[in-house]
């Protein structure tokens, strides 16, 4: 699948997407390109790795679970529930190991600005969530904190065997994500029966129902993977350049923006979710933005992001 953002008539730029769909059998509703082509799931796989965490003992609300398995925008609610979740475990910011950072989203870095200045800090990255998650149920479980993202520790080695186990397949390796943690590589096919497995499986049910109920807190209202949460209303989730994954109802969809666009991942996931007729009438015109997101010239719209080969 190719899309152009197409300027006064003219295509600008081209977006090549692996995309790949199925049903509750796990038959194929839909594929397009290279499908066996691997890649990092990056931040898509955070709902089994927050599985992993509430089996060591992670003990959370709804509320604090979405944000454990969130990309959060680094709004004053997302960062109230990270510092919630480490203080019922007794712990604090202070045990978090990922990097300092800045708001992942415009808005909440103008909020943190003007209420901090312009200080980077590690809660304001958006895998807070996730490294308070792990570090609650080391906790919880009489594991070391300090070295929570060692690739041997007990949460990480969790953290993969549970992944391995929903995508019925070994990563073809490990990496280091952005956040620090290791990160498994996979293609569309293995990451979307890992996400069949999130709908199915009743193991992944609190996981299943706190991304449901709480899509802004999985991401924030303003990007475009949270917004098609909100449509979608199913676990959906993205990752680091061009993943998306979303799942409900027992169609699962998964795209791949080759050149690392989580937008156009997210555009290809809304089409493709259009086209298998995965989303009732009313859903499919609050995707169309999503789909088609429009080209501003001055402001004002003067195109749109097109398909321009299946």
């Amino acid at each position: 699948m190719r899309f152009a953002r197409v300027r006064s008539g003219l295509p600008e730029t081209a977006h090549d997407v692996v995309g790949f769909a199925i049903d509750r059998s796990g038959s194929e509703l839909f594929s397009t390109g290279d499908l066996e082509r691997p890649f990092f799931y990056r931040s898509a796989v955070k709902p089994f790795q927050a599985a992993a965490s509430l089996r060591a003992g992670l003990d959370v609300s709804d509320e604090e679970l979405a944000v454990v398995c969130s990309s959060h925008g680094g709004f004053p609610v997302h960062l109230a529930l990270v510092r919630s979740t480490l203080s019922r475990h007794h712990r604090s910011t202070d045990d978090l190991r990922c990097p300092p950072a800045v708001p992942l989203n415009a808005a909440a870095r103008a909020i943190d600005i003007a209420t901090h200045g312009i200080r980077e800090r590690r809660v304001l990255h958006n895998c807070s969530g996730k490294h308070a998650g792990w570090i609650s149920a080391s906790a919880a479980s009489g594991w070391s904190t300090h070295d929570y993202l060692d690739p041997e520790h007990p949460i990480q080695q969790s953290s993969l065997a549970i992944l391995a186990e929903a995508s019925g397949d070994t990563p073809s390796r490990i990496g280091v994500d952005g956040c620090g943690a290791p990160t498994a590589a996979g293609t569309v096919v293995s990451l979307a029966n890992a996400f069949h497995r999130l709908a199915t499986d009743e193991a992944f049910s609190r996981v299943r129902r706190a991304m449901a109920a709480y899509p802004s807190l999985v991401a924030d209202n303003v990007r475009p993977d949270g917004r098609f949460g909100v449509v979608w209303s199913g676990p959906s989730k993205g990752g680091a350049e061009g993943v998306f994954a979303a799942t409900r109802d027992g169609v699962t969809i998964v795209t791949k923006a080759i050149d690392g666009s989580g937008a156009i991942a997210v555009a290809a996931a809304a089409t493709i979710a259009r086209a298998i007729g995965a989303v009732v009438s009313a859903s499919a015109e609050e995707m169309e933005p999503l789909a088609h997101p429009a080209v501003l010239g001055g402001g004002e719209p003067v195109g749109s992001l097109e398909i321009v080969a299946p």
